[in-house]
């Protein structure tokens, strides 16, 4: 059983899929077998996924169902197996992939410049500064940090 706040987030989350769902993303997991119909829709697939990794931090596959089975049981009654989760998730990748695309689109500022990239300059360090580099040798440089007093990688 999970509390008020988080049961909002679980119906808002499956409400915003379940529009996406009507207007382009039921065309991406289109199944031509008899059988199409399943017990548990792509869409309660997709947000106890999406549910469990933003509310719970929960990462792997196994974890997911493992608490959607202990406390999303009573909204998801018919979840199943693990293996049979694991094979409609994998199925819905292409799903996924335009649904993060649509809410990219629809959720983006005014100001974003989609041609424009930031990249972090942050020094990683490959070896000693005592020692010559041995690890992409045309992308690294040894350089002095005069604040430091010692050689670093750039």
């Amino acid at each position: 059983m999970i509390n008020q706040l988080k049961a909002l987030k679980l119906v808002k989350i499956y409400s915003i899929i379940c529009d996406r769902f009507e207007k382009d993303l039921k065309y991406t997991c289109e199944r031509f077998s008899n059988n199409h119909k399943q017990d548990l829709t792509d869409q309660e697939i997709m947000t106890i996924y999406l549910f469990t990794v933003q509310e719970e931090q929960r990462f792997s596959i196994k974890q997911i169902h493992k608490y959607a089975c202990d406390y999303l049981h009573d909204w998801f009654p018919r979840l199943g197996s693990y293996a049979g989760f694991s094979n409609r998730l994998n199925q819905l990748s292409e799903a996924f992939r335009r649904f993060s695309a649509s809410l990219f689109e629809d959720f983006l500022p005014w100001d974003c410049l989609t041609d424009q990239s930031l990249l972090d300059s942050m020094p990683i360090i490959t070896c000693s500064g005592k020692r010559n580099g041995k690890v992409a040798k045309d992308l690294t440089d040894k350089g002095y940090c005069s604040t430091k007093a010692c050689i670093i990688m750039e």
